[in-house]
């Protein structure tokens, strides 16, 4: 090995395509790489990217991958058989649910949980919901319940106990007694992965956390063995779905923490470009080949919610960012349903057939088949690096079979219809991010990352009543970058259940303490370098007799000192802000503490991105084609988008292609590359 690591590579694996970002920190510059997704194997295709940009892998210091392979498992069902071990009478928890349906209207619709009634288990002990233990564990029961999983083939097992809470100590009996019995280490209890209140939402974080163990884990130690096989040295960290990384040890033993990883670290960067270019209000907008996710960024602050359900009925609380998802990607597949209607999605083409016009045996129109006959995606230069050229022929073809014949319309109309109908979808999700939410659209920009984001800016602009676009400098591979800017994070509740007036603050004061404490020690664990470490307290709190709580943000002194006053004062404050005036002669409950540690680690220079002063904008440009706009063609100049230079204007209509992704400036509208390589869009005027 020559001198010291000195790259950082973001790595984003998604449906379609799978994005590399490589950042040498030694001169400053950076590359990218775009290659097709493999399945079933990701790792294949992980590699590939790395390998692409690097091929001594000595000299690589930081490797950063975010990861569908736990969201995947859950959409499909492909987690391993998994057990639980249960208090008796509980066992049906995950069909309860919050007695909620697949379906609003009617009676109909099925629901079948990751484990089957069979592998729910349970077992004669119970802890009062004041901590106190009601009826011990007996160890030899469990012992049996947990060989019985196994004659059914069971590879993991979940033990959640009633209260477990408030008190753990019955759990953690099982899960010792367990481990003796258990052939391998896919053990998990409730206590450990969420010891906060709400029995369902902790049965199914718990639950869903050991079927993706064994699956994530696996993917995990095969992209790690191989990587250390190829010379790499140093850290692996993977990105979670609140923004922040983890090791990759942590990522195995926690991987339901993983389930918006991909998505989560195109939101980070998405914040940290806004911020940099003087956009604190963003509406992020990633499209890919499958998935059209949403997220809104104010005051440059993303938001956290507290649980999320990837499909129905599979609930994950774990802290994650908000985000918005449709189907309505690039691959996504359009059709006409049996009412005579116009559909977009939900079910994607993927990369493996991929649309009609990559030629691998797909013959249903998508997105980007559109696209591709409205004349906004160059037939001769595909992103991705797989294929020389794109079939015009047999996406036309496809489209007229499944769309114009039915709607009684020619190819362009009917191509043309598809786009219409998927920006109209996308727009819905930014005004349910914004406007059902109470923000003004015209007070944020559009920011269009992902494979084909950037062709839809213009539209929703208009659509939505943004005031502009803000597209990354390279857009397709934004998640990638996020990769590598994202900080390392740690989440940590506890259940507390008490009225403000009855809070034992030495108690509060010593769980602050303990749990910034265990943050702490898992960032020294994972031997990454920080340039500072910030460390985040909360109490989810709400009036006497309210279900929904509000996340109250404390400023602790040292020591951790703070009295009733000061929580009473921000909870108001904090309720204010959320509902409107706060009430009087109500008792103030604390339900749940929540601390975060976080890692901050080195910032990115945005500079790095931005063109040389040596580029025109007549050098820039490449030709010009059609495009249909509006109902008719139009003549549509084409530039080499990182060839423009900072400060240079481009009037619509436009296509600025890079190897990434294509932008579409419309004919009355306006971009403007600024200081980093950005590019502004807004109207013209």
């Amino acid at each position: 090995m020559s001198g010291q690591p000195n790259y950082v590579i973001g790595v984003d694996i998604g449906g379609t395509f799978t994005d590399v970002f490589f950042l040498d920190e030694t001169n400053g510059k950076c590359s990218v790489a775009k290659i097709p997704s493999t399945k079933p194997d990701q790792s294949e295709g992980f590699l590939a990217g790395v390998r692409s940009g690097i091929t001594d892998l000595t000299k690589v210091a930081t490797v950063v991958h975010g990861t569908t392979v736990g969201t995947n498992a859950l959409l499909e069902r492909k987690g391993v058989k998994t057990g639980i071990i249960t208090t008796a009478g509980f066992r049906d928890i995950l069909e309860m649910r919050r007695r909620d349906r697949p379906h609003t209207w009617g009676l109909w619709g099925q629901f079948d949980p990751v484990v089957p009634r069979d592998r729910r288990l349970e077992v004669k002990e119970r802890t009062l919901a004041d901590g106190s233990v009601h009826t011990e564990v007996d160890i030899d029961e469990i012992k049996a319940q947990a060989r019985a999983l196994l004659n059914v083939g069971a590879q993991s097992v979940a033990i959640v106990f009633i209260n477990a809470y408030a008190n753990p100590a019955n759990e953690m009996a099982a899960l010792a007694a367990v481990r003796e019995v258990w052939p391998n280490s896919h053990i998990v209890a409730s206590h450990e992965i969420l010891p906060e209140i709400r029995e369902f939402e902790r049965t199914s974080t718990t639950v869903l956390n050991a079927y993706l163990q064994p699956t994530v884990g696996s993917y995990l130690n095969r992209l790690n063995t191989a990587l250390r096989d190829d010379g790499f040295g140093g850290e692996v960290l993977i990105v979670q779905s609140n923004g922040g990384v983890m090791s990759i040890e942590t990522a195995g033993k926690r991987p339901i923490r993983t389930a918006l990883s991909g998505p989560a670290a195109g939101v980070i960067a998405s914040t940290h470009i806004a911020k940099s270019a003087g956009f604190p209000n963003v509406i992020t907008c990633d499209m890919g080949g499958t998935s059209f996710d949403v997220s809104l960024v104010a005051g440059g602050q993303s938001t956290l919610a507290a649980q999320t359900a990837v499909d129905f009925g599979l609930v994950i609380r774990t802290p994650m960012i908000e985000m918005t998802t449709i189907g309505a990607g690039g691959g996504s597949i359009a059709w006409v349903d049996r009412g005579g209607l116009l559909q977009i999605g939900p079910e994607s083409a993927g990369s493996d057939p991929g649309p009609v016009c990559y030629g691998q045996g797909n013959d249903r129109p998508t997105v980007t088949d559109a696209n591709l006959l409205l004349g906004r995606i160059n037939a001769e230069r595909p992103i991705g690096g797989k294929l020389d050229h794109l079939d015009v022929k047999a996406a036309e073809a496809a489209i007229t079979t499944h769309v114009g014949e039915p709607l009684d319309l020619d190819s362009v109309a009917a191509a043309e219809a598809i786009i219409r109908i998927a920006n109209s979808r996308m727009a819905g999700a930014i005004r349910l991010v914004s406007i059902e939410r109470g923000h003004n659209p015209s007070d944020f920009a559009a920011m269009p990352f992902g494979g084909g984001g950037a062709l839809h800016a213009g539209a929703l602009i208009k659509d939505v009543g943004l005031k502009s676009a803000l597209v990354p400098r390279y857009p397709g591979v934004t998640s990638a970058l996020g990769c590598t800017i994202a900080d390392m994070r740690h989440d940590f509740v506890q259940t507390l259940n008490t009225l403000l007036d009855d809070l034992n603050l030495s108690q509060l004061t010593g769980q602050f303490a303990n749990l910034a404490g265990q943050g702490s020690v898992s960032l020294d664990a994972a031997g990454v370098s920080f340039i500072g470490r910030e460390t985040l307290f909360e109490l989810d709190m709400s009036y006497l007799g309210q279900t929904h709580t509000v996340d109250v943000p404390l400023s602790l002194s040292e020591g951790f000192n703070i009295d009733r006053d000061q929580i009473s004062i921000a909870f108001e404050a904090r309720y204010k802000s959320v509902f409107g005036n706060p009430l009087s002669g109500i008792p103030i409950r604390i339900l749940n503490l929540r601390v975060s540690v976080i890692g901050v680690r080195p910032n990115f220079d945005l500079h790095l991105l931005a063109p040389d002063d040596k580029g025109t904008i007549e050098a820039a440009v490449s030709g010009a084609r059609p495009v249909w706009v509006d109902g008719g063609w139009t003549e549509a100049t084409i530039y080499e988008r990182l060839h423009l230079p900072v400060g240079a204007k481009i009037y619509g209509p436009a296509l600025l292609e890079q190897p990434d992704t294509t932008i579409f400036v419309e004919p009355d509208l306006v971009g403007k590359v600024d200081e980093f390589g950005n590019l502004v869009i807004s109207r013209k005027g």
